[in-house]
C-alpha cells in the first residue's frame, strides 16, 4: 500500500489497516490516531512526530523504524518488534508494552509515565532522562540499561532485573523494588526516598551520596555496597545484610538496625541511629 492511498483511506474514515505492507514508508508527522495496524509490516518506517494516539500496533513489525517524538499515548504495542528502532523523545504515556523486547534501543527522554511495561526487555537500552513515573515494570529486564537522571517516582519494579544498570541521579522516590535484582547497579546521588527494597539484592551497588530517607531495606542484601555519604535517615535496615559495606560519613539517624549484619563494615564518620558519630 502506498502512502497516498493510506492517507486517503484514513481521511475517508477507514481505520482498519491490519497486516498492511508499509515497509519503509515516510509517515512523519502524519495523523493516524486510533488506526488499527495490528500485524502490519512497518520495517524501517519513518514515523517521527506522527500522531499515533490510541493506535493498535499489536504484533506489528517496527524494527529499525524512526519514532522520534512520535505520540503513542495509550497505544497497544504488545508483541511489537522494535529491534533497532529510535524512540527518543516519544510519548508513550499509558501505552501497553507488556513483554516487548526493546534491547539496545534509543529511548532518551521518552515519556512512559503510567505505561504497562511488565516483563519488558530493556537490556542495555538508553533511557537517560526518561519519564517513567508510576510505570509498571514488574519482572522487567533492565540489565545494563542507562537510566541517568530518569524519573521513576512511584514506579513498580517488583522482581525487576537491574543488574549493572546505570542510574546516576535517578529519581526513584516511593518506587517499589521488592525482590529486585540490582547487583552492581550505579545509583550515585539517586533519590530513593521512601522506596521499598524488601528482599532485593543490591550487592556491590554504588549508592554514594544517595538519598534513602525512610526507605525500606529490610531483608535486603547490600553486601559490599558503597553507601559513603548516603542518607539513611529513618531507613528500615532490619535483618539486612550489610557485610563489608562502606558507610563512611553516612547518616543513619533514627534508622532501624535490628538484626542488621554490619560485619567488616567501614563506618568512619558515620552518624548512628542514636546521633553519635563513629570516630
Amino acid at each position: 500500500m502506498g502512502i497516498e492511498e493510506l492517507l486517503r483511506r484514513y481521511a475517508d474514515g477507514e481505520r482498519d489497516f491490519r497486516n498492511a505492507d508499509l515497509i519503509g514508508v515516510n509517515l512523519s508527522e502524519a495523523d493516524l490516531s486510533q488506526a488499527n495496524f495490528r500485524g502490519a509490516n512497518l520495517h524501517g518506517a519513518r514515523l517521527s512526530r506522527a500522531n499515533l494516539i490510541g493506535t493498535n500496533l499489536r504484533e506489528a513489525k517496527l524494527c529499525e523504524a524512526n519514532l522520534q517524538g512520535a505520540i503513542l499515548q495509550e497505544a497497544n504495542l504488545i508483541g511489537v518488534d522494535l529491534t533497532g528502532s529510535d524512540l527518543s523523545q516519544a510519548n508513550l504515556r499509558g501505552a501497553n508494552l507488556r513483554g516487548v523486547h526493546m534491547d539496545n534501543i534509543n529511548l532518551i527522554a521518552v515519556d512512559m509515565r503510567e505505561a504497562n511495561m511488565s516483563e519488558v526487555s530493556l537490556r542495555n537500552a538508553d533511557l537517560s532522562h526518561a519519564k517513567l513515573n508510576e510505570a509498571t515494570l514488574s519482572r522487567a529486564n533492565l540489565t545494563g540499561a542507562i537510566l541517568t537522571r530518569a524519573i521513576l517516582e512511584h514506579a513498580n519494579l517488583t522482581n525487576a532485573i537491574l543488574n549493572h544498570a546505570v542510574m546516576d541521579a535517578a529519581n526513584l522516590a516511593g518506587a517499589i523494588l521488592n525482590g529486585a535484582a540490582m547487583e552492581g547497579v550505579i545509583l550515585k546521588e539517586a533519590d530513593l526516598s521512601r522506596a521499598r527494597f524488601s528482599s532485593a539484592i543490591l550487592s556491590n551497588a554504588d549508592l554514594t551520596s544517595a538519598q534513602l530517607r525512610g526507605a525500606n531495606l529490610s531483608w535486603t542484601s547490600l553486601r559490599g555496597a558503597n553507601l559513603r555519604k548516603a542518607s539513611l535517615y529513618r531507613a528500615n535496615l532490619s535483618w539486612a545484610n550489610m557485610g563489608e559495606v562502606i558507610l563512611e560519613e553516612a547518616v543513619l539517624l533514627n534508622a532501624n538496625l535490628n538484626q542488621t549484619n554490619l560485619a567488616k563494615a567501614q563506618m568512619l564518620g558515620a552518624v548512628m541511629p542514636d546521633g553519635k558519630t563513629i570516630e
